[in-house]
Parts: C-alpha cells; structure tokens; sequence
C-alpha cells in the first residue's frame, strides 16, 4: 500500500493525541494487532477494514469511497533497475521478463522496449481454489466433511436422519448473526458428541446457495480476504476441528476481522480439551471472539424423545438400536463407534493380535444371537469360546490378557463386553445389532446353541421354548445348506422338548447320512424299545467312532443274545455252551444260576470248567473243595489255576498293604481299600487316613468307611456327616444309613 494512502487511512481514524499511522488507525478501528507488513498483504487487510466502516462512518463515507477505489486500483509494476548498460547506449538489449508468485494466465508477451519487467502479487491466494469451485452448504456430504460414518444398511442412506438437538435453535440464531456482520461461530464438546453433524445441518438450514470452503489442515488461510473481496456472495468457512486451524497461516484476530468485513461466517468445532489446550497459546487468542455453542454428551429426554420419533418414522434399525440400547455415552457416539468397534474386533482374529480375546467377545455375542441377552458368568464365555474352530492359535493369549482386552473401554467410552453386575457380562448391543447388518458374518456353531439351549432350560430367567424356537431356524437353514451335523441338532432340540418320533427322524436321517453320534442316539433310542437287533449296527457305528456309551450298550445287548444263544445250546446238551453261560452268569453275579450251569459242563465231562468250580467253592468258603477243582483244572494246563497253588503266592498282609499301596498313591479305589485291610487288621488310626484320602480323590466308599468309624467310636454327629458326604458322592449303603434309599 502506498504511504501516501496509508496516512489517509490513518488520518480518518488517527487518535487525536498521537500522530496519524497505520498501528494507531488500527488501534481507533478496534482491531487486535496491527496491518502486515508486506505491502500486498497490507493493501487486502486495509481494504477489508475500509469496506467494513462504509457503513459506519456516515460523514466519512466519501473518503473511504475514494480509498477503497485507489485500493481496488491495479498496483503499478515496480521496474526493474537491472536493466544491462548496453542497452541504455543504444545496443542490442537483453530482454529479461520474469513471472513470480504463481501460474501465468493467457500468454506472456516479450519485446525488445520492455526490460527487467517483474510482475508480483500475494503468495496466498494463488494456493486457494477458486471460490466458484466451493459446495454449497446444501451440497457438502456430511462423511466427506467430517462427520464419523455409521454401520452402512442395506436401503437405507449412509447416514441416519438428523435428529434435531436442544441446541439447534441457538446455534441457528449465532449463524443468523454472523450472517448479518460475519464472525466465528465455535461448536464446542467432547469427542463423539456429534459436533460436526450437527454444525453441519445447521449450515445447511441457512440461507440456499451459500458456498463453503473446508481447507485441509495446514491450509494457509491469510490470502482469503484478498480471494474473496469484491465478490457479491456471501460465503461460510468450515473449519472441523479448529485446533488444527491455528497458528502460522491460520485463523487469528486480524484475519477474523478481514473476514468479518467481507461478512463471512467462520464455523468451527473443537474438542473440550483442544480448547482448553489452546487457550493457553498465543495462537489461541482468537477464541476469545468466538461465539461459541456447547454440545452436552447425554442426550435430554426431549432429544430422545425426537429420536425416537424419528426411528419410528423412517423404520432405520441404527436408529431403533440407539433408542433401545444408547446411554450416556449419547446417541451419536453409539452410531459412530459401532463402526470402530466391529472392525477392532474382526481384525483381533489375527495371531498376532488378539484371538483369544476375539472369540471370548464372539461367545457373548453368539450367545445373544441365540437369544441369551441377559447378564453371562464369565465362567460360561470361557467355556464356549473354546470351540470355535476357525479362530486359531488361541493358546498364544492367556484367558486373563484376553479377557482384559475385550472389557478396556475404547475411546473412553465403550466396551467391546459391558459389565453387568458381578463377573456377569454382556456383548455390547451395537455389536450385537450390528451382526444382522454385516452377511459375512458366520453363522452360530452348533455347540454354542447347545450351551444356549442347556441355559435356557436351567435358568428361569430364559423361555426355553423361545430360545429352541430360533434354534430350530437356525439348525434348519444349516441342514438345508448341507451341515449333516444340524440333522443331529435337529433331532437332540426335538428329544429335549419331547418330540420322540420327530427326534428319530433327524437322528435316522442324520445317521443315515453318516454322523456316528447320531448313531449312537438312533440306536439307544432302538434298544429302549426292545428292538436290540435293530439297535446294535447303529450302535457299532458309534462305538466304533467312539461312542463308549454306545459300546457299553452294545456289549450288554449282545450278552443277552449270548446268554440266549447259549441257553440254547446247553439246552441242546452242549457242555461247551454250558460252561460260557456259566461264566456269563457268574460274572454277572448269578453265583448259584452260574454253579447249576457248571454242574451241567461238568456231567458232560468238560474239563476246562474245573476252575470255575472251583471259584464258585471259593466264594463259599469251601477252600477244601476249591483245592481240589483248581489241582483238576491245573492238571488239564489251566495256567491261572496252577498260579492259585502256588505256594509263592500265598497271601499275606504285607504282600497286601504294599500292592494297595503302590496302587492308592496313583489314586482310584485303592486308597480306600488299603484303609479296609488296615481296619480289619487292627489298625484303625492308620485306616482312617487312606479312608480320608480316597475321599479327597472322589470315592465315596472313603467316606462311608469313615462315617462307620465314627459310628464305632460313639461320635454320631460325625458320623451322621460322613454318611451325608457319601450319600452325596451316589454310595448306596450311606444313603441306606440315612434312610434315603429308594
């Protein structure tokens, strides 16, 4: 700017008791600072203060006509004196053009008369679009302009309706004036508040065709006075996150002011600690001239209740879910940190993240998706996230790591699982909702639904049949698809809701279709109605597989065709079958139906049932009698006979407390049966401490033994408790002891 209109300027408005300058014109404008330096940047910042007093300065009106004119006026190409000497002398010249500051428009002409031309203009509004290449407010997409995306649903816009906030209409009245005189207005609130959509929709409410310009962070703001002066549009600038805006070539007082004269609205948002960090610099002194509207977290219930309106209106299951399931962390934090918490929890499957704690978070929300929505014992979420198949390596993350991970707050504000009361847990509800928006999702195993179902039916908190009803569409969906093992689940969901002919189906059908525990079900289900020979292929097949219920079935079914078989062929006279349906008989603890069945064997002359005679003479005592059997059939090559009579092995009671011994330390029945021995022997303080010990491993014999010793020794109470342990752990004769025998 010319000195000679800088001291006009400053004259208009120069303090009557300081001489004109640029500082004291500032200082009567009541502007913060002073004009630049830089004789460009000089001649925008006085235009944009002298076009803003036209109104204000009525008897000054025609000067600052007149200053605004000369400032409008192209300023004079400075020449340069670098001209050669030659040329001056009337030689040949060197024509030397240059072009600086930005990009050249149209052609750049060079002849001999012109010299050392240099054509300058500001460095700032060369790097800023063109204004008529700016959006209007109407036309900004909210996602692209700053506002956190949500779950995308399938018919519906990328983002939910609006739903308009308690301090819409505020933020609408400071917009309104700074339309009318230009300023700052600053939306201010925590992150995840909804700050930028709700700025956003209130620029948009504003008056139709007003373009906007969002410069990226770090945008040099200080050419936009000069951009924008002469234009007859009004113009917003959006600057989200305004803290990113500050400092060097960013928003300030002088360039506030510049802008307020051309009557543009500056609109901003800042995070509560932003602002408070800012506040404390120099370059945040420009929030002292902000109008600034606060943005409360916790929605009110008149906000909620709008939201609700708004969800029944146009049916968008975002917004149902935030009504049913969105709490102080507010509406738009539950909207926009879905997005982020589903795909922290898809990408943690990875090794080298945190898949343990992936499938700990799938447990609860699988658990949901059956219909368990109530509170989940942590006990139970480790049970069933061990069974899923697809997530591997899980023994790199301990249970304890995992379980941290999955209920650390993100953002400060939710968890992936919420805390319910206790060691109880849920999956948080966006994750839960959000699984019926996202197809890629697998559907729930097997197992799971079969903890879902099992808890269903012991808590009363649960409708079983509500829980089995969706189980069964889900199991359906999955045989239809071929999962030859939903044929199985099929047939167990109609067997626990007493479906007997219909579980049988699905169990044929399943069996049928080569799942062995579908066999085993099949078969059992055969054998209880009395058809054992159509029973026992199925059975074998589950045996075979491994099914040891199966093959516990199995064995007696054919025992009993065996000892039909055999009383058949005894019948017919056959000592052989005589002396097999003996031994079945004997071991199934029919002594004197095994003692006739050996006497037939024996009429006939069938040597090899000497021994079992002999045994049968054992158990009564008859040790004379037993003798002479077990010589007979040691003398036929009966190896186990001839070991009875050695006389190497005859027993003793060391030979006897070191064999259960040796046997009681490994754990099982011996324990206990070292304490007989010892008892009946004399020793009765010895007997009750392996009595003790084959309590400890699980025996209940342990604890009857102990509750008879008690009982010997006067002490009733006591023993009264030992009988109660024993009858606890199954052992007949306790509960016989306590009356309770059926």
């Amino acid at each position: 700017m010319d000195e000679e209109l800088v001291e006009r300027a400053a004259a208009l408005f120069a303090d009557p008791a300081g001489g004109p300058s640029a500082r004291t014109a500032a200082a009567r404008l009541g502007l913060v600072g002073s004009p630049p330096e830089e004789p460009s940047q000089a001649r925008g910042w006085w235009l944009a203060v002298l076009r803003s007093r036209l109104g204000l300065e009525p008897s000054a009106a025609a000067e600052l006509r007149s200053l605004v004119d000369e400032l409008l006026a192209p300023a004079p190409a400075p020449v340069s004196a670098s001209a050669e000497p030659h040329a001056l002398a009337g030689r040949p010249a060197t024509v030397r053009n240059i072009v600086s500051g930005g990009t050249t428009h149209g052609p750049v002409i060079q002849a001999d008369a012109i010299s050392g031309l240099t054509i300058t203009h500001s460095g700032f509004a060369g790097t800023l679009p063109d204004p008529e290449s700016w959006p209007t407010a109407a036309d900004l997409d909210p996602i692209a302009f700053g506002v956190r995306p949500t779950h995308r649903v399938h018919g519906h816009a990328p983002l939910p309706r609006y739903v308009l906030r308690d301090r819409d209409h505020e933020l609408d009245t400071a917009l309104g004036q700074a339309r009318a005189g230009g300023g700052l207005v600053l939306l201010l609130g925590e992150p995840f508040t909804g700050k930028s959509r709700t700025a956003l929709e209130a620029m948009a409410r504003g008056p139709a065709g007003r373009r906007v310009f969002a410069p990226p962070r770090g945008t040099d703001l200080r050419g936009l006075p000069a951009l924008l002066h002469g234009r007859p549009e009004r113009y917003l600038i959006w600057l989200d996150d305004l803290d990113e805006h500050l400092g060097e070539g960013g928003l300030e007082p002088r360039l506030l002011a510049q802008l307020a004269a051309l009557q543009v609205v500056v609109v901003a948002t800042m995070r509560e600690d932003a602002y408070d960090a800012c506040r404390a610099q120099p370059g945040g002194r420009v929030l002292d001239l902000a109008h600034i509207v606060e943005l409360a977290r916790e929605w009110s219930p008149a906000e909620r209740e709008r939201l609700a309106g708004e969800a029944a209106r146009t049916g968008d299951p975002r917004l149902i879910g935030a009504v049913a399931s969105s709490g102080p962390e507010g509406v738009p934090a539950y909207l926009a940190l879905g997005p982020l918490l589903w795909d922290e929890w898809r990408r943690a499957r990875r090794t080298d993240r945190h898949p343990r704690g992936h499938a700990l978070v799938r447990a609860a929300w699988d658990l949901a998706r059956c219909g368990l929505t109530g509170p989940l014992p942590m006990d139970l979420l480790l049970k069933v996230h061990e069974g899923y198949a697809d997530v591997t390596d899980m023994e790199r993350e301990s249970a304890e790591d995992a379980r941290a991970w999955a209920t650390q707050r993100r953002y400060g504000l939710l968890r992936l699982l919420d805390r319910v009361t206790g060691d109880t847990w849920r999956a948080a509800p966006i994750l839960v909702e959000a699984a019926a928006w996202h197809e890629e999702l697998p559907d729930v195993p097997g197992p799971v639904w079969g903890c879902a179902l099992e808890v269903a039916r012991t808590d009363e908190a649960y409708e079983y049949a509500q829980v089995a009803a969706k189980a069964r569409v889900a199991f359906q969906r999955a045989a239809d698809a071929g999962d030859t093992s939903a044929l199985h689940n099929l047939g167990l969901l109609a067997e626990s809701l007493g479906e007997g002919d219909e579980a049988e189906r699905w169990f044929r059908r399943a069996a049928e279709a080569g799942e062995p525990q579908s066999a085993g079900r099949l078969g059992r289900i055969l054998a209880e109605r009395g058809e054992g020979k159509a029973a026992e292929p199925f059975l074998e097949t589950a045996a075979e597989a491994g099914d040891a219920e199966a093959a516990v079935l199995l064995g007696k079914l054919l025992r009993a065709r065996a000892e039909h078989w055999f009383t058949a062929g005894a019948k017919s006279g056959n000592p052989e079958a005589a002396h097999l349906l003996g031994d079945l008989r004997l071991g199934g603890g029919d002594v004197h139906g095994a003692f006739d069945s050996y006497l037939e064997a024996a009429a006939a002359r069938y040597e090899p049932v000497a021994r079992g005679m002999g045994v049968i003479h054992l158990l009564w005592h008859e040790g004379k009698v037993a003798d002479a059997w077990m010589r007979r059939a040691s003398a036929s090559g009966d190896a186990c006979a001839a070991e009875f009579l050695n006389p190497l092995s005859v027993d003793t009671l060391e030979r006897a407390v070191n064999f259960f011994q040796d046997e009681a330390e490994r754990g099982g029945l011996d324990a206990a049966n070292l304490g007989t021995l010892l008892e009946q022997h004399g020793r009765p303080v010895a007997a009750r401490t392996w009595y003790l010990k084959g309590y400890e491993l699980g025996d209940a014999y342990g604890a009857f033994r102990l509750a008879e010793l008690s009982k010997k020794s006067g002490d009733e109470a006591e023993a009264t408790a030992w009988y109660r342990k024993a009858a606890a752990l199954g052992h007949p004769g306790a509960k016989r002891a306590l009356g309770e025998a059926q």
